[in-house]
């Protein structure tokens, strides 16, 4: 073997030891400073607005005499029904609008049919048959801008004879400026703690690392019976409405870093490390 040849495997070695030694120094030489501390908040908060729309739903509906259920309606009695209901439906959109209330505001629904059995009265052996007959309904909901109309509005039902009132939804106008509303005490709320935190611990909020919505702002309409005195009906007193507040919550995440003692902002400090 050539004095060459014994010196080349060991000068192999000694390149890939070398190579090994720098992969292996090369991670510490660019490890990753160690993160910031930073402070992490939830907050949750809520608004009341006092609703300034309403909806007030009702129902008109007309039945057909009571036949046995083996026989057939007539039309004839099918017609006269549903002329007798469009003649009370007529009757209660003047009657609400003779209030200054505008057409629009007023959702007349499409006609209904659809069977309804009552029970017959008992023979002289206790029988009791059923019977069967149509009913014809119509549905209205009253679109209102004033809340102060709502018992004018059920006083007029009232004098149409209308069969059935389902109650008043309450909403708001501009749902937008609620929900942003609520947010925004949310986030205020998210602060007022961080800052709390951090000067009890001595220490300062620097900028916020990332915000989000644990809850997003929640509107519902508020569904409520109507609460009228009880002589109302009989007397046209106006009834007494309690609409109440309709509440929305909102929900956020906050992350802040926090500033080390002497060095008040850590972007100062990257500039300072790449000069």
């Amino acid at each position: 073997m050539s004095p060459v040849s014994a010196r080349l495997p060991r000068f192999r070695y000694g390149i890939l030891s070398g190579a090994l030694l720098a992969l292996l120094s090369t991670p510490l030489a660019f490890a990753a400073p160690p993160a910031p501390p930073s402070l992490s908040v939830q907050a949750e908060s809520w608004v009341e607005v006092e609703p300034d729309q309403a909806t007030f739903t009702a129902r008109l509906w007309e039945n057909t005499p009571a036949v046995s259920s083996l026989e057939d309606t007539d039309s004839e009695a099918l017609g006269e029904a549903r002329e007798r209901l469009e003649n009370r439906a007529s009757e209660l959109i003047e009657a609400i609008e003779a209030l200054g209330i505008e057409r629009r505001a007023i959702n007349a629904g499409s006609l209904n049919v659809y069977p309804d059995y009552v029970a017959a009265p008992r023979s002289e052996n206790g029988d009791q048959e059923m019977l069967q007959r149509t009913r014809l309904e119509r549905p209205f909901s009253i679109e209102l801008t004033d809340l102060d109309q709502l018992g004018d509005v059920l006083n007029a039902l009232i004098g149409v004879g209308v069969n059935a009132m389902d109650g008043v939804q309450f909403d708001l106008q501009d749902r937008e400026a609620a929900t942003d509303e609520a947010l925004v005490k949310a986030l205020e709320k998210a602060r007022h703690k961080a800052n709390l935190m951090a000067s009890t611990l001595e220490t300062e909020l620097g900028h916020v690392q990332r915000i989000e919505e644990t809850q997003a702002p929640m509107f519902q309409p508020r569904m409520m019976a109507m609460r009228a005195e009880s002589d109302m009906a009989s007397s046209g007193s106006q009834s007494d409405y309690s609409p109440g507040t309709i509440r929305i919550d909102a929900g956020v995440n906050v992350e802040w870093m926090l500033k080390e003692p002497d060095a008040p902002d850590h972007q100062d400090r990257d500039v300072a490390a790449r000069e």
